[in-house]
């Protein structure tokens, strides 16, 4: 099984540059050794199953918790089963079908 998780948290309540703090969730989700991939919108990680997804989420909460009083977060999910990889398989279907790799 494959979950890819597209998400964006961060405080409300700290100003307009919040990197800082969004950092504490990347440094969080590299020490577990997932996949993921940094977007300037948020982040997308690659799991084995749902409640890994979701425990990385309650993990990135607490990452910020006891400094933030205010914590807005978006999730999506991509579920597949069989799959894994995904998070670059997709990538490359793509850049295959044009022909050349995407911009970066």
């Amino acid at each position: 099984m494959s979950v890819l998780l597209e998400f964006a948290m961060f405080p409300t309540d700290k100003g307009e540059s919040v990197s800082s703090y969004v950092s504490k969730i990347i440094d969080m989700i590299d020490k577990k050794g997932v996949d993921y991939q940094l977007t300037p919108m948020g982040t997308i990680i690659e799991c084995d199953s749902m409640d890994e997804a979701l425990e990385i989420v309650k993990e990135s909460y607490e990452c910020l918790r006891d400094d933030c009083s205010r914590v807005y977060s978006t999730l999506t999910f991509d579920i597949r089963k069989g799959e894994k990889g995904r998070l670059k398989s997709k990538i490359k279907s793509i850049e295959a079908k044009l022909g050349k790799g995407i911009r970066h």
